[in-house]
């Protein structure tokens, strides 16, 4: 299937249609390069001219902004420059000018269609993905408010719970103060309480907006705008994407990226779009097999550092902390 032009009348009319957004914000890291490319893609397919920002964690691929400033028309974000940690530089759209409004989006994700419709008839500055989970995977992929109970008296259960690789957001609403308890502002971001929180960005954002509309009545709308596609891809394909037929979703391979894209499910999605990238940078054969290159070595590197991290944190620090409690303990008894 080649890739098609996103100038056609059908392409102009979805682009002026129903945009409820000043900003679409992309998490970008220099691992996740491909699917950078791959979701800008996605979003130029249907939205040649909506504000595209990189929110860049940390350094990126060399070359990554000039390319896709110049072919893409994508800017960076004009947001402090430094080590945001896991996932937090996704929280910096809050603080920006009062009332402008926004969609975050990770990298391993690509939009079906004219997702920013979904929005345009709502009064409510939060529309978040209207995602059901048990009890125990609530504790595990977000926060344990019992726990936080005890640090926090206010806390209350969560009436929602939402992935925070897409969300709709107004700026303005929310403040650092509003995170203050939980988040210290420092370079990287950090949680004050880690074990009571997924790890990043995700835990703190959904227990702040819970708190927000549990005790002063925010709202936050929530929808289905999430595909996963480890529960399903039955309607979606390459073909009905492209066609411009398919539900307005965003899918999400989140904990589900592999080396070849081929290998993935809904992967035909991924490559579609990244030929669609391809097409409209010169020499992008070269390009796209150079790029995937220095991609996959960028993650495979990733992949170890991150490895002999765990293990030095799993195996090498209690052997150090017990070795030295040992040598401690002749001097407890004088």
């Amino acid at each position: 299937m080649d890739a098609v032009a996103d100038k056609s009348p059908i392409a102009t009319n979805l682009s002026n249609h129903s945009i409820s957004v000043d900003c679409i914000y992309l998490a970008a890291s220099a691992c996740d390069s491909r699917f950078t490319r791959i979701c800008v893609a996605s979003i130029r397919y249907f939205y040649p001219d909506v504000p595209i920002r990189l929110l860049a964690g940390g350094p990126l691929q060399p070359g990554l902004l000039e390319e896709l400033g110049r072919y893409w028309n994508v800017e960076v974000a004009n947001f402090p420059v430094g080590d945001y940690g896991w996932g937090f530089v996704k929280l910096e759209p809050l603080f920006g000018m009062q009332g402008a409004k926004f969609l975050v989006l990770d990298s391993d994700t690509v939009i079906t269609g004219p997702i920013l419709g979904i929005w345009g008839n709502s009064n409510a500055p939060f529309l978040v993905d209207d995602e059901v989970q048990s009890e125990t995977n609530t504790k595990r992929l977000y926060y344990d408010w019992k726990k936080l109970y005890e640090i926090d008296p206010q806390a209350r259960p969560p009436a929602f719970v939402f992935n925070s690789g897409q969300w709709f957001g107004t700026q303005g609403i929310l403040n650092r103060g509003d995170f203050a308890l939980w988040v210290e502002w420092s370079m990287p971001r950090q949680l004050r309480h880690p074990t009571l929180f997924m790890p990043g960005d995700q835990g703190i954002l959904n227990y702040v907006l819970n708190q927000k509309a549990a005790l002063e009545g925010l709202p936050v709308e929530r929808k289905q705008i999430m595909r996963w596609p480890g529960h399903s891809m039955n309607d979606l394909d390459a073909e009905v994407v492209s066609k411009r037929m398919a539900p307005a979703l965003v899918i999400h391979w989140a904990g589900m990226k592999k080396f070849r894209l081929r290998n993935m499910i809904g992967g035909d999605i991924l490559l579609y779009f990244e030929k669609y990238y391809y097409s409209r940078v010169p020499a992008g054969g070269v390009r796209r097999l150079w790029a995937n290159c220095r991609d996959t070595l960028s993650r495979v590197n990733h992949w170890i550092v991150g490895s002999i991290r765990l293990t030095y944190q799993k195996r090498i620090v209690p052997v150090i902390s017990w070795r030295l409690s040992r040598r401690a303990k002749p001097s407890e008894g004088v």
